[in-house]
């Protein structure tokens, strides 16, 4: 990992593009807390913003990168990480973060999640899951939860939820976790964790579309949407009150998987280099 020197006092401006200011992000979407928890991690880590690329797709999670000064590439409906892939094999001086949504990682961009995980290239995926399409009109994705209202079930969602940490650790990925936006120290922890990983590592952010979800679904305003991640308050066995986690659907947080296991470019370039001079 390229690493710069890294300061004690954290101030997001510093890794923001202010001149792209306001952004386009609704009251209290949690896009903004993750891409806060991201920025957190890689000034914690000092990784030097000329050696942070970041790929996003379509969808409110693929405006991200236009904010962050950083390297950035804004790319077609469901390939950021095919357009990763190619970027971190060419530039392994590069530390490369994927910024995608439910819809643009599970739906039309399956395919490339699945082979991403089997090669287990070193760049980490962020999956931000609002369980909606928010920016195109507020369709079902792969994540939205049971009998949710989206406008293209207005009588509720019959489908089963996608598990996309299942998918990734059975698909080989080398490290998997989940984490709410709530839980934004949290969050960040393990995003540097991705960030520090020698291998794919895939983190799903359970977010929140306030606007085109919350409201069809009656979930409350943008404080109670984000505050209903909390699962409880409850003392444990010393008195100490304790702030659990919301688990959604029964879903586990924190790292879920780690598949330690040789590193897709490394052994690309070895191969390479062992090929050198031979005859054809």
């Amino acid at each position: 990992m390229a690493v710069a020197e890294s300061v004690d006092n954290f101030e997001i401006n510093d890794y923001l593009r202010l001149e792209m200011m306001p952004h386009f992000l609704c009251p209290g979407c949690g896009h903004g807390i993750a891409m806060r928890a991201l920025l957190w991690a890689v000034h914690e880590l000092g990784i030097d913003k000329d050696k942070l690329a970041i790929v996003s797709g379509i969808g409110c999670s693929g405006r991200m990168g236009a904010y962050v000064d950083a390297n950035t590439f804004h790319v077609t409906h469901g390939r950021p990480l095919a357009f990763a892939t190619g970027l971190a094999l060419a530039r392994p001086d590069l530390e490369v973060v994927v910024i995608t949504g439910d819809g643009d990682a599970l739906a039309i961009g399956g395919n490339h999640l699945i082979h991403a995980c089997r090669r287990n290239l070193r760049m980490t995926c962020l999956l931000l899951n609002n369980e909606v399409y928010g920016m195109t009109g507020g369709q079902v994705s792969p994540t939205t939860s049971e009998n949710r209202l989206t406008t293209t079930t207005p009588g509720g969602n019959l489908e089963p939820v996608f598990d996309a940490c299942k998918l990734a650790e059975a698909a080989g990925a080398g490290l998997v976790g989940r984490e709410v936006t709530l839980q934004t120290p949290a969050l960040k922890n393990m995003i540097k964790e991705g960030l520090a990983y020698p291998g794919f590592a895939f983190l799903e952010v359970i977010s929140d579309c306030t606007e085109i979800y919350g409201r069809k679904n009656d979930l409350g305003n943008s404080p109670e949407m984000i505050l209903s991640q909390k699962k409880s308050m409850r003392p444990d066995s010393y008195g100490t009150i304790v702030d659990e986690p919301f688990r959604p659907n029964s879903l586990p947080t924190g790292v879920l998987a780690r598949n330690d296991r040789p590193e897709y470019g490394e052994t690309y370039r070895n191969f390479a280099k062992s090929q050198q001079g031979r005859a054809k």
